[in-house]
């Protein structure tokens, strides 16, 4: 895959990938290994992590793929002794960990009288369990993994973190409340982080994604025979550039705000990439 756009000063750069063995992340770690940076793939399925980093060792990279598990500080704690050893101290954290959960969905976008007593799933019977499991995936996610790795950036030149945040954080969308609450929570951090490690070196940004199809909301977006859901109809009429977005199209964006080469005085940004979604009023 072709660089979307060269940057100089990573070639060397130990990069620590959250959510590794997904298809965005995996995208990422594989693009960003053309930079000369070393890849460490984080993911709770080692067999997918194993399976991008080899590829980019095909491929003339460096890359490791490590078991992490970034609700668990012992686990983070563990991959990171490991990732010192293989690759040395890392110089850029990309937070890719995240995900919504049906238990944490409701069936329909407007509460209607009578879903109480129907069989809808609605605000009233959001599962806890599933609440709190997607906001701590999103929010904790970023932050357990940001302790422990951000740790060997103080005071280092060059150093940065990159969130993955939404466009949810500045829209919720209808049905995903707590994915919607987690998301904000993730820009809201990104800007608190940014002003609080500004003294130390540390650059802080985030990505704001809008819709691209991928196998993790293959369901909400396609029908069984492949046609699009009214949902998809929605998303695209809410897009001004009526589509969705390509994987590739977040590299560039990745690629700039991580480079101190092209961003050494961006820190606290949340960068939407979204087709317009997030500005369209929808009149």
């Amino acid at each position: 895959m072709k660089l979307p756009l060269q940057v100089n000063d990573l070639k060397d750069k130990v990069i620590v990938i959250t959510g590794a063995g997904g298809v965005l992340c995996s995208m990422m770690a594989t693009t960003l290994a053309k930079t000369g940076a070393k890849i460490a793939l984080l993911d709770r399925s080692i067999e997918r992590a194993n399976e991008y980093a080899e590829s980019i060792r095909k491929d003339g990279g460096v890359a490791f793929g490590y078991f992490a598990d970034v609700l668990d500080k012992n686990s983070l704690k563990k991959c990171h002794e490991q990732v010192l050893k293989d690759l040395g101290p890392c110089d850029i954290l990309i937070n890719g960990a995240g995900g919504n959960n049906p238990k944490a969905t409701t069936d329909k976008e407007y509460f209607e009288m009578g879903d109480i007593d129907n069989d809808t799933k609605s605000f009233f019977d959001l599962d806890e369990e599933g609440i709190e499991f997607v906001f701590n995936l999103n929010y904790l996610g970023t932050l357990l993994p940001t302790q422990e790795f951000s740790k060997d950036m103080i005071g280092r030149n060059g150093c940065s973190i990159l969130n993955i945040s939404s466009m949810n954080a500045f829209t919720p969308l209808t049905k995903i409340p707590a994915y919607s609450g987690a998301k904000a929570a993730v820009s809201n951090f990104t800007k608190w982080l940014a002003v609080h490690f500004s003294k130390v070196g540390i650059r802080v940004n985030a990505i704001a994604p809008g819709f691209f199809s991928t196998a993790q909301n293959k369901a909400l977006l396609w029908n069984e025979d492949g046609t699009p859901t009214a949902r998809t109809n929605k998303i695209l009429e809410a897009t001004p550039m009526n589509r969705f977005g390509e994987p590739e199209e977040l590299l560039g964006a990745t690629l700039f705000l991580i480079s101190e080469e092209a961003s050494s005085f961006i820190t606290g940004v949340v960068l939407p990439i979204d087709g317009g979604f997030s500005s369209y009023s929808g009149v």
